[in-house]
Order: structure tokens, then C-alpha cells, then sequence
């Protein structure tokens, strides 16, 4: 997925010579491009200096130039939270920040790593869009859509190697509803609403219950903020919600749904937000931290089953 990204960006960079990348001290093959043809030009490294990328970034996007940053999620996100704030989002200067590794997906690495809030602070900055794609292909897509746009914006890579979602999921058939921040996978009364690595976990827990005869919907909401018109009518569409978050419950893609729906007056019922109910301290693979804390297919089946049954 950073790949992808970047490999777009480059492009784009080839044709843009406004286009600029600052990173903080970051390695990956697809910024080795960057280095190599752009360096002092084009390609910036502030070291691990995260906030001063963000002051430099704000002074060169104040100055005409698009700039892209990126870093390691939570230090992209809470360590620069207030020079974001006030360089980005009240002075509505079009920085785009690139964060890799949302969720548990430095799983090894501890609480340092682990970023489970972003969506919490990050909404709450003013004029700031909020981006979070399930494989390449959508991230490939909100790169030239952030390139684009004239506010800031924030999107969330994942770092595990995720399937794309292919034709045969129905991604031809919501060729408009990607434009709009979301996407849909199959139609019931029910529905989970999800974003991010933990879509997959909802396609799975759809396979499930197909099995069994019960169609249940999927919505792959990918543009967080802000939520579109277009994904309103749709989740309209069902009877019931469940959304399905590896990120904590207060702020989070939860809490959007549910507030989309009261400020809305939307006839949609929200009967279950599964998601992190607190602050997680853990170690041990992604998988096994899920499974800790209910977020796992099993722990989301169980759940369904209640409302269900």
C-alpha cells in the first residue's frame, strides 16, 4: 500500500515539479526514486524531526508548492498534533500527511508504535480530510485525489501486505461510489461498516454468514471525513449497522457513524459499535491482540449472532 502510494505520487512528481516530499528519516524502495531524481529539489529529509517537517512543509505549501509529508503514523499524528493544527487545519494551508502503520500494525513494537486515536484528534482539526484505504488499489486512487485537493488531508497506510478487493468483490460496479469515499459488498438488512485493514475482517465474517443463507452488507468507508452525501443515502439503505474499528470507540469510525446518522435524522439503526473499548497495552502479533481485545472474525461473529438471534 505505501508503495503503491508513493509510486503514484511519483508520477504525478515527474509532471509536477511543485510537487515536494519531506520525510523524517524514513526508508522504503519507493522513495529511493525520490532520492535518487529529486533530492534538494523536490525530496527532503528532516531527519527524525517530525514536527519540524511539519513547519517546513507549512512555509513551502504557503509558498505554492504541494507538499507531501510522511513518517510513521503516531508520530505523524499525536507528536505533531499542534503544529498541524495551527499550520494546516485554522490557517487551511493544503499540507498532506502521509502516516504508515495505523492500529496494531508495528504490532511488535509496543505502544510507541501502536496508533489507536488518530481518528479521535485528527477529525477534530478544522478543514483537515481524513483518508483510510483497504488495499492498493483505493490507495493508489486517494493519492491523485489528495494531490488534487486545495484543504489538508491526513491518510492512514497500512503496513500489512493486504489482497486488493477485486472485481469479483463488486469493485466494478462502484466505480461512483469510490469518487464518493466508500465502497459496497453485497446487500442485506444488516450491515458493517468498516474501514482499513479491518475490511477484510468484514468480508470474511460476510463469507461467513453467506454460507449460512444470511446476506449481510459491507461498506468500505475509506474517506472518514468528510462523509459524503452519497455514502448517507446508501447506509439508508439498511435496517440495521454494525461498525467494525481496530481503533478506540471514543471518536472513532464509530462515533462518525453514529453522529452521521443523528445530525442526519438517517432512519438507520446502529446496533453495535465493535471496536477498542480502552487504551491497549500489547505485545505479540496482530492477530493475537486482536483476538485479546474481540475485534477478531470469531469475536465480530459472536456479536452479529446476538443481533441476530
Amino acid at each position: 500500500m505505501r508503495d503503491t502510494f508513493w509510486d503514484r505520487i511519483y508520477d504525478i512528481a515527474k509532471e509536477d515539479r511543485d510537487l515536494v516530499l519531506i520525510d523524517a528519516d524514513m526508508g522504503a524502495p519507493s522513495l529511493d526514486k525520490f532520492r535518487e531524481d529529486f533530492n534538494g529539489r523536490q525530496y527532503f529529509s528532516t531527519g527524525i524531526a517530525e514536527q519540524n517537517m511539519i513547519a517546513v512543509a507549512g512555509g513551502l505549501a504557503k509558498e505554492g508548492k504541494k507538499v507531501f509529508t510522511y513518517a510513521i503514523a503516531p508520530f505523524i499524528t499525536s507528536r505533531c498534533h499542534e503544529f498541524t493544527k495551527l499550520n494546516c487545519g485554522l490557517m487551511k494551508i493544503p499540507i498532506n500527511l502521509v502516516g504508515v502503520g495505523p492500529g496494531f500494525s508495528y504490532d511488535d513494537s509496543g505502544p510507541t508504535h501502536h496508533l489507536t486515536e488518530d481518528i479521535s484528534i485528527m477529525r477534530a482539526i478544522p478543514n483537515l480530510e481524513i483518508y483510510c484505504p483497504s488495499d492498493n488499489l483505493i490507495a493508489k486512487r486517494l493519492a491523485k485525489k489528495m494531490y488534487c485537493s486545495e484543504n489538508p488531508a491526513y491518510i492512514r497506510l497500512d503496513r500489512e501486505i493486504l489482497p486488493n478487493l477485486s472485481d469479483q468483490n463488486g469493485i466494478s460496479k462502484n466505480r461512483e461510489k469510490i469518487q464518493a469515499g466508500f465502497r459496497e459488498f453485497g446487500k442485506g438488512d444488516l450491515a458493517i461498516v468498516s474501514t482499513g485493514n479491518m475490511v477484510h475482517t468484514a468480508l470474511e465474517v460476510q463469507k461467513y454468514y453467506s454460507d449460512k443463507n444470511i446476506p449481510i452488507g459491507v461498506l468500505d468507508l475509506h474517506q472518514l471525513k468528510p462523509i459524503s452525501e452519497e455514502f448517507k443515502k446508501n447506509m439508508s439503505g439498511y435496517k440495521n449497522l454494525v461498525s467494525l474499528e481496530e481503533h478506540l470507540l471514543d471518536g472513532g469510525l464509530g462515533s462518525i457513524i453514529a453522529e452521521t446518522i443523528i445530525d442526519n435524522n438517517l432512519l438507520v439503526n446502529l446496533k453495535k459499535r465493535i471496536g477498542l473499548v480502552d487504551y491497549v497495552y500489547a505485545y505479540g502479533g496482530r492477530k493475537n491482540i486482536q483476538e485479546l481485545y474481540k475485534i477478531d472474525e470469531k469475536s465480530v461473529i459472536n456479536e452479529i449472532d446476538k443481533l441476530i438471534n
